[in-house]
């Protein structure tokens, strides 16, 4: 990097005028001053260098903070030069040594006349140049000195350059004013690099474009200070060596080394107010900051005032939070930890807000006092409202270090568990064996029992919680303590409604959440718990769908979406989904995920995510449940899950079995899965969706297997509710693959005379049956199933019905009927996303077959082909949109023309294909012609 000296040209010229004066016997004495890092020294050094080109004799020196007792230190550097005769240097020294300690003010200037004296004997052939860097630091033997040869250069050829602080010492105001009183002394002041300053700068080594485009961040950054300024550059330069150059500069490793040299090259009491405006966050405060660093506010004034002038600090800030860091690191631990002590003390005496006292509190692990665990808990739930998720769990474990043992302290870990679930359920894993223990021996506050109850579940401690609330109830005293008996009421209703085997170890609760309440204040979280376990229950049961359906309503209409409600607001949307209404589980669902779409709350969109790929499953939609799916697998670690991962991988394998993707399937089935799984309803979920994967995939026995072993849990568990797991229709299914017709139409029967609510299952049972019929009873039972699936949601299901009816009108000689069926099944798959099932329906060699055999029927095939070939290309286009039930609108928007457009082009179609309406289109149109348009 060039010397920047552009901006200081004017400093520059106007030392080589004054050079050009003493040259001529004028004596001349300039005074620059400015902050740390503003160039004071380059411009000394590059002043130098050009007066030894003039002949001068150079004469150089530096002020030392170090040698400031040293007497006539300055002096001394001056003489001790190369460039000095021998014989006057020696004559100096020898006054130096014998009376340096001279203790009369006489008897000094005696000695400083005489080493003056010596010095302008020098100047007859050549001029001297004195030069001397920081000369606020030097000692005061030395000043005097400069001050007493400064009032005799007057008509000498004598050039003396000073560099000063802008902030002077007490002691220093003397020697300052006397200088600037002298006749020929010029005061030159230096300021920061200004933008276009900065772009001059970066352009000495960078094109000119580049230059212009990193100067004003650069110059936001460094504040101008070239010290700076060239580590931000080296930072640049070595992301790029990397092959990773930015677009903006970006404060590295050498910028924090720089600001901590300008730190260290200024006042002692600089470097310290540096820190204490790292740990406060800003300097606003000078009173505060002062008694934080036990120092004056004056002398606080001018620490700031000098940070601003050396563009460390701007409006009282850091400029950049590297600069903050790099101080911060830099200070010794123990003296760090002191500070933020301190600022914490002193903020809270201050009023500040809880906030800003925990973070001085958070920012070293020390041990924390009592009066802090109020202010660290308030100031989590700020940092909640915040999304500082990761804060209020510090605030929190400190807060909990500090507390002592007792009910305050376990509600600490009870609140701080919420808070890890919100970022994921593994991290609040290593607190619930603490909750646990504290469950057991009654030490858990009322609203904490369900919300912890549901997190032991979730993690698969399905013993510990059942274990946690039968000890709650066994050391709750009836009627003494009515909210702990709905609490424990409610949770009991859980973990019977998550795992049924857990009935018979907790205690007995009522059937609905009215019994569980009775005469008891009930805490929002375990209202909202019972509430949604005994919604599930209805849904659960047989001809409760429609009560199912109102009360998980009523659940997602009275509960706000908090850490506490968030799994029984899942819980209410999957009754729905179980009840059929996927059309208002969807709606809930959505507008769930809005609430918390902008938020820092990995897991509840996990978990909605997951509801939402469950409904898009059932709707066949098979692509946006992957989608859905794998993004709430994204949301939290796979072992984070717990026996959730039942119902999110029974979603996902299933959609990517539907689609075809057969691989991925199986890969999902080589998940580890908690041990606790197969005793949970998820558990049920899982079981169809692998045999569901091992049907698709030909592994028969191993899919009757699993269907077979979730009849036997729901049998274990006296719930056999085809809702959950409609093992025999899928057994039914594999029994038909296996080439048993007759045990397929036992199961299927069997499930029918059992009274399947849903239409959804009562369409696919109708299908699975119309499998076994005869051919002349199969077409009435597949229309039935149809009309079922046709009002229903399920596209797939919908998908698989028309495409066996279409078979079955085939297999009764109707092709025409039965292309048309076949085809609107593909259409419907084409949409769901279910490859296999397009390819099972229109394979190519089905079509050349089924165009042979209507091409056969008298007449049939050579007709219809002439007539499709009379219609022109924009007829084909109309003609196969409105064959797939395409509005005229629809068709418009389509293709980019009008509607009236589209109405005379049908009209020439139905002339020309001689058919009266619009349904008859598809029995005209050829397959290759209708499947290509698709």
């Amino acid at each position: 990097m060039p010397a920047n000296l552009f901006e200081w040209e004017n400093h520059l010229s106007a030392l080589r005028e004054m050079l050009r004066g003493a040259t001529l016997g004028r004596g001349r004495l300039a005074l620059v001053s400015g902050a740390v890092a503003s160039g004071k020294t380059t411009l000394l050094n590059t002043f130098a260098e050009q007066a030894i080109e003039n002949g001068a004799l150079l004469l150089e020196a530096t002020g030392s903070r170090a040698e400031k007792d040293l007497p006539f230190g300055i002096v001394r550097k001056i003489f001790d030069n190369g460039a000095m005769p021998a014989d006057v240097r020696s004559e100096v020294i020898a006054l130096l040594d014998g009376n340096a300690l001279e203790s009369t003010a006489a008897g000094r200037m005696h000695v400083m006349s005489q080493i003056s004296s010596a010095l302008l004997r020098m100047v007859d052939d050549r001029t001297l140049v004195v030069l001397v860097d920081d000369v606020h630091s030097g000692d005061d033997q030395s000043l005097q000195f400069l001050l007493h040869l400064a009032r005799r250069v007057r008509q000498a050829k004598v050039l003396i350059v000073l560099t000063e602080s802008p902030r002077l010492r007490q002691e220093q105001f003397t020697f300052h004013a006397e200088l600037l009183r002298q006749p020929k002394c010029v005061r030159m002041r230096l300021h920061m690099l200004t933008e276009s300053g900065v772009a001059e700068a970066l352009s000495g080594s960078l094109s000119a474009t580049v230059a212009a485009r990193l100067a004003p961040e650069c110059h936001r950054i460094s504040g101008g200070n070239p010290l700076l300024l060239r580590a931000l550059l080296e930072d640049w330069r070595t992301v790029g060596e990397h092959g990773e150059a930015q677009q903006r500069p970006t404060p590295g490793e050498a910028f924090a080394h720089a600001v901590l040299g300008c730190l260290h090259r200024g006042e002692p009491e600089v470097l310290q107010i540096a820190r204490g405006v790292a740990v406060l966050g800003d300097a606003r405060s000078p009173r505060l900051l002062g008694q934080l660093l036990d120092l004056s506010v004056t002398t606080v004034q001018q620490g700031v005032q000098d940070l601003h002038q050396c563009a460390i600090l701007e409006h009282n800030g850091f400029r950049d939070d590297v600069a903050r860091t790099a101080v911060l690191d830099a200070t010794p631990t123990a003296d760090r930890a002191a500070l933020h002590a301190r600022a914490a003390r002193l903020l809270h005496t201050d009023g500040a807000s809880a906030l800003d006292v925990a973070r001085q509190l958070v920012a070293v692990r020390q041990d924390a006092e009592r009066w802090t665990v109020p202010v660290l808990r308030e100031a989590a739930e700020f940092a909640l409202v915040e999304e500082e998720l990761e804060f209020a769990l510090r605030c929190l474990e400190h807060a909990h270090h500090a507390c002592a043992p007792g009910p305050e302290r376990t509600a600490l870990k009870a609140r701080l568990v919420s808070i890890a679930w919100r970022i994921g359920p593994a991290a609040a894993e290593s607190h619930l064996p603490e909750l646990t223990e504290a469950a057991e021996q009654g030490r858990l506050a009322p609203r904490d029992v369900a919300p912890i109850t549901s997190y032991l579940a979730w993690s698969g401690r399905l013993d510990g919680a059942a274990d946690a609330v039968a000890a709650l109830a066994r050391s709750a005293a009836p009627g003494d303590d009515p909210a702990m008996t709905a609490a424990i009421a409610a949770s009991a209703q859980w973990l019977t409604m998550l795992s049924p085997p857990l009935r018979d170890r907790l205690p007995t609760v009522g059937a609905g959440i009215t019994a569980a309440a009775a005469g008891a204040p009930r805490d929002m979280a375990d209202l909202a718990h019972a509430h949604a376990a005994a919604t599930m229950s209805a849904a659960l049961t047989e001809g409760q769908a429609d009560r199912a359906v109102i009360e998980a309503e009523r659940v997602l209409q009275r509960y706000h979406l908090s850490d506490s409600t968030l799994q029984p607001l899942v819980v209410a949307l999957l009754a729905l989904v179980l009840a059929g209404r996927l059309d208002l589980a969807l709606s809930w669902c959505e507008r769930l995920q809005g609430e918390c779409s902008a938020r820092r709350v990995p897991t509840w969109q996990a978990l909605l995510s997951a509801v939402r790929a469950e409904i898009a499953l059932r709707q066949g939609d098979l692509q946006v449940a992957a989608h859905q799916a794998r993004t709430a697998m994204s949301r939290i670690s796979v072992q984070g899950w717990g026996v959730g991962i039942g119902l999110l991988l029974s979603t996902l394998i299933q959609a990517e079995t539907g689609m075809g993707h057969y691989d991925e399937a199986m890969a999902l089935l080589e998940q580890p899965l908690p041990g606790e799984l197969f005793q949970t309803l998820p558990g049920l979920f899982y079981l169809r969706a692998r045999g569901r994967c091992h049907l698709a995939t030909g592994r028969y026995h191993a899919a009757l297997g699993d269907f077979t072993a979730a009849g036997e849990l729901m049998d274990t568990w006296r719930m056999d509710i085809p809702l959950l797991s409609p093992w025999r229709l899928d057994a039914a299914e594999t029994w038909l693959a296996l080439g048993d017709p007759k045990r397929a139409r036992a199961l299927a029967e069997e499930q029918l005379r059992l009274g399947p609510d849903d239409a959804r299952l009562r369409g696919a049972l109708l299908v699975v049956l119309a499998r076994t019929d005869e051919l002349k009873r199969r077409v009435p039972r597949l229309k039935e199933a149809v009309e079922i699936l046709e009002s229903g949601d399920d596209r797939v299901q919908l998908a698989i019905a028309l495409g066996e009816l279409g078979r079955a009108y085939r297999s009764l000689g109707d092709f025409n009927r039965g292309r048309v069926f076949v085809r609107k099944a593909w259409h419907v798959a084409k949409t769901c996303g279910a490859d296999p099932l397009c390819r099972e329906l229109m394979p190519r060699h089905a079509e050349a077959g089924e165009l042979a055999a209507a091409a056969a029927q008298p007449g049939q095939g050579t007709e219809t082909q002439r007539e499709v070939e009379a219609l022109t290309e924009a007829e084909v286009r109309i003609a196969v949109l409105a064959a797939h039930g395409n509005t005229n609108r629809e068709i418009a928007s389509k293709l980019f023309v009008t509607v009236s457009t589209v109405e005379q082009h049908l009209t020439r179609i139905y002339r020309k294909l001689n058919v009266k309406r619009r349904r008859d289109l598809p029995a005209k149109l050829s397959d290759s012609s209708l499947t290509g348009t698709v």
